[in-house]
């Protein structure tokens, strides 16, 4: 018992040290890994160019070349355009300078209206309360004192002593130095512009020679995982790259539309430039806002345009990153709205702005890194955007913290979407299963364990009579999905009884439900361990069936003794055995029921209503015909 767990905590030790390793390795290496990141992104980008190029029969190479070509003059014509757009509002700029003379004198000078008299009364209490009172004179000292100062003798003692300033003059930098300090600003960017460029053509033209290298490191036993790993990342990114193309296109245009309506000078050059500086979450949607609004305040003379273009800037960016960034990137890259932004700010502390830019498709590998790589899942539990607990887990967790309502409210949800029967066999039985696996460790409480099964007996209640209810009203629609039961369920009634404890008797019940929303007699039998009751007020008739309903984890045992009881009692009265749940061998799973066998081992109340009604293709309950559908396996 103590060896596993050791080998857990290794296990988790050794990641943690990986982790932490890979972080550092992350950080010392930015200044090589940012540009092969950017080249990945531009690679995933240009990729499919490339193809195109390849099918109308040029080479690999020239149609790398001509592709990269293209793109750099695409963007450098659009960057020169920007530019020249610039300059002239930069150059319009002193026309403007009555304008931006009498906003400055605004800000200094507040008006006499409300507000400015309110302001001017906070100010003036501002000085009082943090004006200090005078200091007081300290009293002279007596003639008769000697002076006991350090104070030199041939020194008045009225003159403090003297200090000489000392100030430090930097060197003259040469004109090589003075080159250095105006290029590197300029050098650097470029440099890494450069870099990207260059790891982008030989990923483009290695592409294939790369990936097979990467495999074969991998293991040739990886190729199946490998293979869904990368295609999976490529796909996400890809859809990622072409979401946010898309938002920050019709982003741009908004605020260029919007911009032209309040009268704002270059509207569209600032909607190109919003669209562009938004590749860069969170800082470029701010900056493309304060270049318009810093304009706006240049030139009219009033203050209404400037709030105008503050409230469209202010009012786009919230509705686009709060609500439709989160939903859409989230639902093409299976990463969490939560997830987006604790990672982006990983990244931007780890890579700076570079890391911004990057944070959502490095990210989107990570979540496939830890969907595919069994000891890394648990960065797909914490950054993915798909749920972490089953329906049964999360009705079967609320119980536990005796929250029934909302346990109630997520059957209720995987009720509007499924058929009773899938409700009952793929949530409410598999709770009841960790409920008896919990009861048999003695993790379960008596009072938790009295209100799980109480809560569970209610939900069954309930959504059997919502199910009824929703049945059709008319004696046609009753008619035409009316059922078509076999000779048993039309000759005699299906008696339920429970294997062993509560848990059995609740899982009798909803087969009960079932069978009767579908036409069968059906009737859901108390728990008696010893059979007297049952005896004393049950006479099976000939045509009866008894099904015996039995929750693992302990379901064999007490449905393999209650059924040789049955046999003994009642030996012409046929007996199916439920084993909810179970996902054994059904052949070898009866071979425990000797030295006579029952009749027939179901594994779902789908499987059990199937065998009980027979199939039709039409069917009044859709929870009966979802059951129908499988009969066929079972009946």
């Amino acid at each position: 018992m103590i060896k596993p767990a050791v080998s857990q905590r290794s296990s988790g030790v050794r990641t943690a040290a990986i982790l932490v390793a890979v972080i550092a390795i992350l950080y010392l290496a930015r200044a090589i890994l940012i540009p092969l990141a950017f080249a990945i992104i531009l690679t995933l980008v240009l990729t499919p160019a490339v193809g195109w190029l390849q099918k109308l029969g040029l080479g690999r190479l020239p149609s790398v070349l001509l592709i990269m070509v293209v793109s750099i003059a695409t963007a450098g014509g659009v960057g020169w355009v920007i530019f020249n757009e610039l300059v002239e509002v930069i150059n319009d700029l002193p026309s403007y300078q009555q304008n931006i003379h009498n906003k400055i004198e605004a800000i200094r000078t507040p008006g006499k209206g409300p507000v400015g008299r309110a302001a001017a009364s906070v100010k003036e209490l501002g000085k009082e309360l943090s004006s200090t009172p005078a200091p007081i004179a300290p009293p002279a000292p007596s003639q008769g004192r000697h002076n006991t100062s350090n104070q030199p003798a041939n020194q008045p003692a009225n003159q403090p002593g003297r200090t000489v300033p000392v100030e430090i003059v930097p060197r003259p930098a040469n004109e090589f130095e003075y080159v250095r300090q105006l290029a590197t600003p300029v050098l650097v960017p470029l440099g890494i512009l450069g870099m990207v460029l260059i790891f982008s053509v030989f990923l483009l033209i290695e592409q294939n020679d790369l990936r097979n290298r990467l495999f074969r490191l991998a293991g040739l036993d990886h190729l199946n995982v490998m293979t869904q790993a990368l295609d999976d990342a490529t796909r996400r990114v890809s859809r990622y790259l072409m979401m946010q193309l898309l938002v920050n296109a019709i982003f741009g245009v908004l605020c260029g539309t919007g911009l032209y309506l309040i009268h704002v000078p270059y509207a569209v050059l600032w909607g190109a430039v919003a669209g562009i500086l938004r590749i860069v979450p969170y800082v470029g949607s701010l900056v493309a806002g304060l270049l318009p609004l810093l304009l706006s305040l240049a030139v009219f003379d009033h203050w209404m345009p400037p709030l105008l273009v503050f409230l469209l800037f202010a009012t786009l960016e919230l509705v686009t990153g709060n609500f439709v960034e989160p939903w859409l990137y989230g639902m093409h890259t299976g990463i969490s709205s939560l997830a987006i932004l604790l990672t982006t700010v990983f990244w931007a502390a780890l890579w700076g702005p570079a890391g911004l830019i990057l944070s959502t498709p490095l990210t989107v590998c990570v979540v496939v890194l830890g969907r595919h790589v069994p000891h890394l899942s648990f960065l797909h539990i914490l950054l993915g955007d798909q749920p972490v607990l089953a329906a049964e887990a999360q009705v079967y967790q609320r119980l536990l913290a005796m929250d029934d309502h909302e346990a109630r409210a997520v059957a209720d949800v995987y009720l509007s979407e499924n058929s009773l029967v899938q409700l009952y066999d793929s949530v409410l039985i598999p709770a009841l299963t960790m409920a008896e696996q919990d009861r048999h460790k003695g993790a379960l409480d008596p009072a938790r364990e009295e209100f799980v099964f109480l809560s569970i007996r209610e939900m069954v209640a309930e959504f059997s009579e919502q199910t009824a209810a929703s049945e059709p009203a008319s004696a046609d629609a009753e008619t035409e999905g009316e059922l078509k039961l076999n000779p048993a369920c039309a000759a005699g009634r299906v008696l339920c009884l429970p294997a062993n404890d509560e848990a059995d008797e609740i899982a009798a019940v909803m087969l009960a439900q079932l069978l009767d929303q579908a036409g069968c007699t059906a009737l859901s039998l108390p728990l008696d361990p010893t059979l007297q009751h049952l005896i004393a007020i049950v006479e099976p008739e000939p045509k009866d069936m008894f099904c015996i309903s039995a929750v693992p984890p302990f379901a064999f045992a007490r449905a393999r003794t209650l059924s040789r009881l049955l046999q003994v009692r009642f030996p012409r009265t046929k007996i199916v055995i439920g084993v909810w749940g179970f996902t054994g061998d059904i052949e070898r799973a009866l071979q425990r029921f000797q030295p006579k066998r029952p009749h027939r081992l179901v594994t779902s109340l789908a499987d059990a209503a199937g065998f009980f009604t027979g199939s039709t293709p039409a069917v009044k309950d859709k929870s009966v015909a979802a059951a129908a559908e499988l009969s066929g396996k079972v009946g």
